[in-house]
């Protein structure tokens, strides 16, 4: 039990027109599998996935100035906390 090789290939438990028809949309329309959660059941690993798009590049742009802003308000209050 406890040899067990854990970067092996996995088997997608989906029928094959599903995993067709995913392969198709994430190779044509530059959309993506994402995994959105994972769990237990009955001694296997489940994993829900869901088909995203990619943000655009001024999406992308936002988020970064959004994230370095809240590093720099998060440093000023652990700064004035010293």
């Amino acid at each position: 039990y406890a040899d067990h090789e854990p970067t092996r290939r996995r088997k997608l438990l989906l029928h094959r027109q599903e995993i067709r028809k995913l392969i198709g949309k994430t190779v044509e329309k530059g959309m993506t599998l994402v995994p959105t959660r994972m769990y237990f059941r009955n001694g296997h690993v489940k994993v829900a996935i869901a088909l995203a798009k990619g943000k655009q590049a001024h999406d992308k742009r936002e988020t970064i100035k959004r994230r370095e802003a809240d590093r720099e308000t998060r440093a000023a209050v652990k700064e004035r906390r010293r």
